[in-house]
């Protein structure tokens, strides 16, 4: 759904150009609202990221404007705490928000008067568009007002807007971490395992696919299925076997099957 871009759409500064933000900047741009500035503290980067969107490009914040009404950080945890006061110096009545899982709303205090969350809870590639009416998207802020303001552009985006406050916040940045990073870092392993006997990666797709899909309709610990849960302590072994040149996989191996089933032998 698009929306005209009209003065009741706050305009925007974007800080960041990494793959969060290109995909939030994209989301922007096709509903409607102007984004008047992108910053990043490479130029290229900003740059890339300025034509995709209409925008003016900077890699100094210093030269960021101060006439937006809304600063989106889309920064690395590790970097944000040392660039908010030159973000918000000379721009403390606009409304700030930054978008991680795991950072406090109160990160703004002392700096900003005016300031939110805004977290999409998904993984993002710079190289693949995501489709956002379906992301999960997190809101809070230090006021009813800009709750208010928050709410109304992430519902422009999806169709699944929470507020939540920093502690849920963090938990469910955790339990992403779970769903997603570790997840995808046992596709990796799979992988290694499978280049090692000379088989390709895509003979899992179908799996990994049906895996996804069965948790739409059954809870998790319902659709687990394999040796572990069955108790099926001849083929676990076999598999430690199999590991015996990585003992490290094979600690790990074990570790999650014990987290499958308690009583399992392994």
């Amino acid at each position: 759904m698009n929306y005209p871009n009209t003065p009741s759409l706050p305009s925007i500064v974007l800080i960041g150009a990494g793959n969060l933000a290109v995909n939030l900047a994209k989301a922007l741009y096709r509903n409607g609202y102007h984004i008047e500035q992108v910053y990043s503290r490479t130029r290229e980067a900003a740059r890339a990221l300025s034509q995709c969107v209409a925008a003016e490009y900077t890699n100094s914040l210093a030269s960021l404007t101060s006439h937006a009404d809304l600063y989106i950080t889309a920064l690395t945890d590790r970097a944000l705490p040392h660039l908010l006061p030159d973000i918000v110096a000379g721009r403390e009545q606009a409304l700030f928000v930054h978008t991680a899982g795991s950072i406090d709303l109160n990160i703004w205090q002392g700096y900003a008067v005016r300031y939110g969350v805004f977290y999409p809870m998904q993984t993002f590639s710079k190289q693949r568009e995501t489709d956002f009416r379906e992301i999960p998207l997190f809101i809070e802020s230090n006021s009813p007002e800009d709750c208010a303001l928050l709410h109304t552009v992430a519902s422009h985006l999806s169709r699944k807007v929470y507020t939540a406050s920093s502690e849920q916040r963090r938990s469910l940045h955790l339990a992403a971490v779970f769903a997603c990073n570790f997840s995808n870092c046992m596709y990796a392993l799979a992988a290694d395992i499978l280049h090692e006997h000379d088989l390709p990666f895509e003979v899992m797709l179908p799996l990994i696919d049906e895996t996804a899909r069965k948790v739409h309709q059954l809870p998790p610990q319902q659709a687990q299925t394999g040796p572990a849960i069955r108790g099926d302590e001849a083929v676990m072994a076999s598999h430690l076997d199999l590991l015996k040149a990585h003992p490290d996989l094979q600690e790990l191996y074990q570790a999650i099957s014990r987290q499958i089933k308690p009583s399992v032998k392994v």
